[in-house]
């Protein structure tokens, strides 16, 4: 931030302070100062200006009562050492816009007011000050990433983008909790896995560690061949069954020739550690949008399912934005284990990337016996 003149139509601030009429010697006490703000960027943040970016006199400040000469919280406290405003009350508004820019559209800046016989805050001045400066930098200039917390949390997801809007409004989003007495419980074709060894690479996709696969790997289920494209892992599992939560899960994306997607999830719990999770790990990039290729041939996905593949069944949505609906879910009932390092490696980069359980809203869950 650069200091600029009284007239900088950056950032003008002043604060009033007056005496009661009829008191002797009634006088006005008018302080006021001048800064810019500047931002850079997406999210810049302002910086105090250089003092010696303005420089005043020694006699020159003695002599006259320049609005820039002493900051804010100076005058301040010389005017309630007088005993001028011990009883008044102080409100320092600050307004903002850009320079050759059409502000209507912000409103007004909201007035602090600062307690009678208090000193105000100059660090809660500067937080306020740099707060509208990031938030009129990004405003037509950038956006809200969306995220599993802050300001691009789930709970704001179908406000971020108009194609974000299924978030917000779907009747048939992901994840569920899964009540087992109020299934559909009967008879269910078996998924015909057709997985083998294949080539991979691991990405690092800033939301979760993802594994891209090449060869040929399918499944087949409702008389569809869905193949898989990749697979995905949740800290802690977003699916629930009878609002049990566990503590991570595989979301196995694939899709049909007909460009429908269909998704297994494979539930993990702690216990021993697991081999296929212990290939990935060992190839996981740190860095978001960096990625490791792994060496041919050497994930088997096979080695990731349970022994037994029944599983839930229902309609449901992708499970990050644009939460699109239309998607297959099967959410296999056996956990699979994984260790407790490997829980625990998984957590340091991602503590919780789990959306929360949405509204069945009267979908029929198939339970496959």
């Amino acid at each position: 931030m650069t200091a600029q003149s009284p007239s900088s139509p950056f950032v003008a601030a002043t604060l009033r302070f007056g005496l009661c009429a009829g008191m002797a010697l009634a006088g006005i006490l008018l302080l006021g100062c001048a800064g810019g703000v500047s931002a850079q960027d997406h999210g810049a943040t302002a910086r105090k200006a250089p003092a010696a970016e303005k420089s005043v006199a020694p006699a020159a400040a003695a002599s006259k009562t320049s609005p820039t000469s002493k900051a804010v919280g100076e005058q301040v406290r010389e005017a309630l050492d007088s005993g001028i405003v011990a009883k008044k009350r102080v409100t320092l508004t600050v307004e903002a816009k850009k320079a050759g820019a059409v502000a209507a559209e912000h409103a007004p800046a909201a007035p602090i007011t600062v307690a009678p016989g208090a000193i105000p805050n100059p660090a809660a001045s500067r937080q306020y000050i740099r707060a509208k400066a990031a938030a009129m930098a990004g405003h037509g200039a950038g956006e809200v990433h969306w995220s599993y917390e802050g300001e691009g949390g789930p709970e704001t997801w179908g406000q971020l983008k108009p194609e974000f809007n299924v978030c917000a409004i779907g009747k048939r989003q992901s994840p569920i909790n899964i009540d087992e007495p109020a299934t559909l419980r009967g008879p269910a074709e078996p998924i015909q896995f057709e997985y083998a060894a294949s080539s991979a690479s691991v990405v690092n996709n800033g939301h979760t560690i993802q594994v891209d696969l090449g060869g040929d790997n399918s499944i087949t289920v409702r008389g569809t061949n869905f193949r898989l494209l990749q697979f995905h892992f949740h800290h802690p599992s977003e699916e629930r069954v009878n609002h049990r939560s566990f503590a991570m899960v595989v979301h196995l994306v694939h899709r049909s020739s007909e460009g429908k997607l269909a998704v297994v999830a494979v539930l993990l719990e702690p216990g021993p550690a697991n081999a296929l999770i212990n290939k990935v790990w060992t190839y996981m990039p740190l860095d978001s949008g960096d990625r490791v290729g792994m060496p041919p041939d050497m994930l088997d996905m096979r080695e990731l399912l349970p022994k037994d593949q029944r599983y839930y069944q229902f309609m449901g949505s992708l499970t990050t934005p644009p939460c699109t609906e239309g998607v297959l879910w099967m959410v296999l009932k056996q956990p699979v284990a994984i260790s407790r390092e490997q829980l625990r490696l998984f957590g340091q980069l991602f503590p919780n990337n789990a959306r929360p359980v949405q509204p069945v809203n009267g979908r029929a869950i198939r339970d496959a016996q």
